[in-house]
């Protein structure tokens, strides 16, 4: 194997999938999981010469990333790899493609559309495979895509089916799925075996190895002390309960704390609350004291003028939506308390100490003579932002020679721009990373000495993944915390996690072998009969489609019917009836640096029913020809036969979506177009 150029540990950890057993290895972010699942794709093709491979991944990027530096180099030109994502045409062909290519790359969300599809060119069969590889595949859990998948191969398993692929998962971090005992973090790890049909390995003989190949950062609690006055978020406070007041009290409805997740998980109760009881008075206070809480948790992470900004970025667009007296009183509300907002976000002797306290952190390992590197993660693409432009304007941080980029999901970045970014720091013109979670993991981010996490309240698994990019030799993993705060606290929960998943992951090593598969085997019928895909065709079915109608979130109008609408390519929902354009407007167009295969986006859609203006969605070019509106349920309510209610996702939609049929379409739409 020396020639493929494995370390000992990833020798050790193939093993098992070298003589055809499915198995998740489980090895550190930065250890060569992927190297060593290129291997095994190798030596299956070698044995297998009508194998076929099939790379499953969990973010677009990864694509790319994973063909052009691991498969790519080490397989072809012996082996053919394709790299297939949602742009690709191919993704349309995906059953002809794999049967002309050795090795498909793809997201999972194009795999499970292909197997899925009655389309004979697309669609594929597990049979057709004979190695699966979960990159990331602690992602196989609940409803998401991974375990749908899955769970088709284990229906399959059960009614005996004679062919079904090796199974190789890759992962730094199984996590805990909430356990707390050793009894429940056992099941957990039991559970993800079973969901993948697969033992769990790790290194066992080349621990020493592993430790110098990928060592482990010091790891330094940075906190801050408490706030002692927050003037500017006593303002927030108080305006907020003038809402409260306006609304009046009410003594079935309580609220906790403002400025905390838990208070924002009542304002969307409440929110609903006032859209299935026809309260337009709720339901508008409501969306207004949400972001008064996010400008507290804004404050709370970054500055004072950041929070301030935001609010002046509701309202800017709020002052040109005025329905009613409802709306005439939220706004004036903020118009009369801006300007003292403004004092006090320019008093700086209130500002933030936990930005005093990351600073002092970030000059600890920077300084002109340094060749330092780092990651400063935080939590939302907002927080990014604002952080970047406090370190362009702090002049400590400047003196020390701090370069900084963001890098964020594709959300908000295209692919170029994330690859531009880490090039930029892999070459030293960028020296810090401003990141999400989207540099957590997968990303092929080159070593740094330094990761902070900051205003981040996450799971043992983001606290893993982070803490494997201080790579660099002598590296340091900070928590920047206010003490005593909920951020130290989870932190200290997901190191005892990090030491619990370790001693689960031995616990089912030492089982006997009959006694594992026993348990595995239980697991899987009681995923397959009573899995979350189950429950949720059950909830999607509630009600018929033609009996649910969508109401603007705004103004609480009726604009459709749940019939109107279908799903294209699995990914965008349209209403495809005619007159559903008179609903709406348009407003600015859609740019995007992005360009996709199949469709090109338009305009901006918005309420047309007076000054409401609620942005629904946009318009999109459907393969040149169809002009569709596509909606973002989240802004809409839906009016049921069992009442009102509102969801922020269609997955979670009561009624069933039929797919888009292009061809019955164009038929209907456009009958004098040519075929």
């Amino acid at each position: 194997m020396s020639d493929f150029g494995l370390f000992g540990y990833q020798e050790e950890v193939v093993q098992r999938a070298l003589r055809g057993e499915n198995i998740i290895i489980w090895l550190p972010t930065g250890s060569g999981k992927t190297r060593a699942a290129v291997y095994v794709a190798k030596k299956h093709l070698e044995r297998t010469p009508w194998g076929k491979v099939v790379v499953l991944v969990n973010r677009v990027h990864l694509v790319d990333q994973h063909s052009s530096k691991e498969f790519v180099p080490h397989l072809a030109p012996t082996h053919k790899v394709l790299a297939v994502s949602g742009d690709s045409s191919e993704k349309d062909f995906f059953g002809r493609a794999l049967r002309d290519f050795d090795v498909v790359i793809c997201t999972a969300q194009v795999f499970h559309n292909a197997l899925v599809s009655s389309e004979e060119d697309k669609h594929v069969e597990l049979s057709e495979i004979s190695l699966l590889i979960v990159d990331e595949c602690h992602h196989t859990r609940k409803n998401m895509v991974y375990n749908k998948i899955m769970r088709g191969y284990l229906q399959q398993k059960m009614l005996g089916a004679a062919t079904l692929p090796q199974v190789l998962g890759l992962t730094a971090s199984p996590g805990m799925g909430g356990a707390r005992s050793l009894d429940k973090a056992v099941q957990h790890v039991l559970q993800l075996c079973a969901n993948l049909d697969s033992v769990i390995t790790s290194t066992n003989k080349s621990t020493q190895e592993l430790g110098l190949k990928v060592p482990r950062p010091l790891r330094i609690f940075d906190i801050a002390e408490q706030r002692l006055q927050d003037p500017f978020g006593d303002e927030l406070k108080r305006i907020m309960q003038q809402i409260h007041d306006f609304m009046e009290p009410r003594e079935d409805f309580r609220m906790r704390e403002c400025g905390t997740q838990e208070y924002e998980a009542d304002v969307v109760e409440l929110e609903k609350r006032g859209v299935q009881e026809y309260n337009r008075v709720l339901q508008q206070c409501a969306i207004h004291l949400r972001k008064y809480n996010d400008a507290l948790l804004i404050n709370d992470t970054v500055r004072m003028k950041d929070a301030l900004e935001f609010l002046e970025e509701f309202y800017n667009i709020r002052m040109t939506t005025l329905i009613d007296p409802i709306d005439d009183f939220l706004v004036q509300l903020f118009q009369e308390n801006q300007d003292r907002l403004e004092a006090l976000a320019r008093d700086l002797r209130y500002e933030n100490p936990k930005l005093d306290q990351l600073e002092a952190t970030l000059l600890r390992l920077f300084r002109p003579s340094a060749d330092s590197r780092g990651i400063l993660f935080s939590k939302t693409r907002r927080s990014t932002r604002c952080l970047m432009d406090w370190v362009l304007t702090n002049a400590s941080l400047q003196e020390a020679g701090i370069k900084p980029a963001i890098l964020t999901g594709t959300a908000s970045m295209t692919q170029n721009e994330q690859g531009n970014a880490i090039q930029m720091f892999s070459e030293g013109a960028v020296n810090l990373l401003i990141a999400t979670s989207v540099a957590e993991e997968g990303l092929d981010i080159p070593e740094c000495n330094l990761v902070v996490r900051y205003g981040l309240l996450t799971n043992e698994i983001a606290q893993q993944q982070a803490s494997g990019r201080a790579r660099a030799k002598d590296s340091q993993y900070s928590l920047v915390a206010e003490r005593g705060s909920r951020e130290e606290r989870r932190e200290n929960l997901n190191v005892y996690l990090e030491e619990l998943t370790a001693k689960a992951v031995a616990v089912i090593h030492k089982m006997d072998a009959s006694q594992f598969r026993e348990e595995i085997a239980k697991l899987q019928r009681q995923a397959v009969c009573q899995g979350p895909a189950a429950q949720s065709e059950k909830k999607n079915t509630r009600y018929s489609a033609f009996s649910v109608q969508l109401l603007c979130q705004h103004c609480l109008i009726p604009v459709a019917h749940g019939s109107d609408f279908r799903l294209v390519d699995n990914t965008h929902y349209v209403n495809i009836n005619p007159d559903f354009k008179e609903k709406y407007r348009l407003g600015g167009e859609v740019t995007l640096e992005r360009t996709f295969t199949d469709w090109e986006p338009g305009y901006v859609i918005l309420c047309n029913n007076g000054k409401c203006k609620n942005v629904w969605g946009s318009e999109m070019k459907y393969r040149k020809v169809a002009l569709l509106p596509t909606v973002a349920i989240k802004n809409f309510a839906l009016e049921t036969p069992g009442g009102r209610t509102m969801v922020k996702k269609w997955k979670d939609i009561p009624f069933t979506v039929e797919d888009f049929n292009f061809t019955k379409y164009c038929q209907d739409h456009y009958p004098d177009l040519e075929d």
